[in-house]
């Protein structure tokens, strides 16, 4: 009956926790009052109201309800008590178990006026991250949502798609086939009654659930005022990991990631699906560094760097013409020089020193190391 009569508020949602979901309706009936709760505009509704219909239309289309302590039920939603924004139930409708498809979950979200290259990236780490096991819930809008749950479903990854109307109510009615696949093969989810229309507050108010369901909430594309930020914000709230992908700086469509990475506390930016599961998946997945491999002369310290850079591509020097063109001390050089002989980067003649072909490949290399690494002793 709450869920038919309410809208999530959290003077109801403490009322509720204090005295339960049975007195709290007789609480309603008989107009007791409720600090910060209008009981009469709850009342006219539960004189409509009938929790036995809900349960029948439910059943026409395969849904179930799923209440707070049931097998069924992921302990992840208990953690909406920490913004006092409990769900007293959900409706799912498909075969995928709440329980077990949300020990391994993550939220994919954005704009529904995504670009290609947000569905492109959207897509990608959905198909990755169902190809490792992992759940991806999204809410089944335009845009970056679809992309998901469609590359998931491509993948044969579970997917979870959470409304923000009845559970019989496909919307948009664009993806009313989207819908009907995730309600045969995955599990769609919602808070509302069934035959609940679809009312811009809800979405807001759904995106708490996403949040909730997910081990970590990943907002792919959104435009400075998108509804994606609300999620992402919801995470942080119940302190799920916090991730954004970036886009191009010219993007509009991109603001909303970028300003979120600057102000979303934790946020991290994640490029790729690895990245991902290395914030939300157990200790110890790592993902594979994206940097290239180290090269000889990312070991020179700067001592020993001057010191390389000094000695003749082709033409050998002595010691002394290479420490004036280095500007260091002539006793420094020769420790130089047999550390660079060791590395093969350059090589003795009976003129002097000079390149080696290794040295001079090195030496003509695109990039330059961040920082000197062993041999910083000299």
């Amino acid at each position: 009956m709450l869920l038919r009569i309410s809208e999530p508020a959290t003077s109801l949602v403490r009322h509720v926790r204090r005295h339960g979901p049975e007195t709290t309706v007789a609480d309603i009936r008989g107009g007791a009052p409720i600090p910060g709760v209008d009981v009469e505009a709850l009342r006219q509704r539960l004189a409509g109201a009938d929790g036995a219909r809900d349960l029948e239309r439910a059943t026409t289309v395969g849904a179930r309800l799923v209440c707070p302590g049931d097998e069924e039920w992921s302990p992840l939603l208990d953690d909406l008590a920490r913004l006092d924004a409990d769900a007293f139930g959900l409706w799912v409708r498909g075969p995928l178990e709440l329980a077990d498809a949300c020990g391994q979950a993550v939220a994919v979200v954005g704009t529904r006026t995504a670009t290609a290259y947000g569905e492109h990236v959207a897509a990608e780490l959905a198909t990755e991250l169902g190809e490792r096991g992992w759940t991806i819930v999204s809410g089944l809008a335009y845009g970056i949502d679809g992309a998901a749950h469609r590359a998931a479903l491509a993948a044969s990854a579970p997917t979870i798609g959470v409304l923000a109307c009845g559970i019989d109510v496909p919307y948009p009615h664009g993806h009313r086939t989207l819908y009907e696949r995730i309600a045969a093969e995955g599990a769609v989810v919602s808070e509302h009654p069934p035959g609940a229309a679809p009312q811009r507050h809800r979405f807001l108010v759904r995106n708490r659930i996403i949040a909730a369901l997910s081990l970590g909430t990943v907002m792919v594309e959104a435009a400075a005022r998108s509804g994606a930020r609300s999620t992402l914000n919801h995470a942080r709230d119940l302190l799920r990991h916090t991730m954004v992908v970036p886009g191009p700086v010219t993007s509009a469509m991109s603001q909303g990631c970028h300003v979120a990475l600057r102000e979303v506390l934790g946020s991290v930016l994640v490029t790729r699906a690895a990245e991902v599961i290395e914030q939300c998946g157990h200790l110890g997945e790592l993902a594979d560094s994206l940097s290239p491999p180290p090269r000889p002369r990312d070991t020179l310290g700067p001592l020993v760097r001057r010191v390389f850079e000094a000695v003749p591509v082709a033409k050998a020097a002595a010691p002394q013409r290479i420490a004036v063109t280095a500007g260091v001390r002539l006793e420094a050089v020769e420790p130089a020089l047999a550390a660079l002989r060791a590395l093969g980067l350059v090589e003795r003649t009976d003129d002097g020193w000079r390149m080696s072909k290794a040295g001079r490949d090195e030496r003509h290399a695109d990039g330059r190391p961040d920082r000197p690494l062993p041999l910083a002793w000299l």
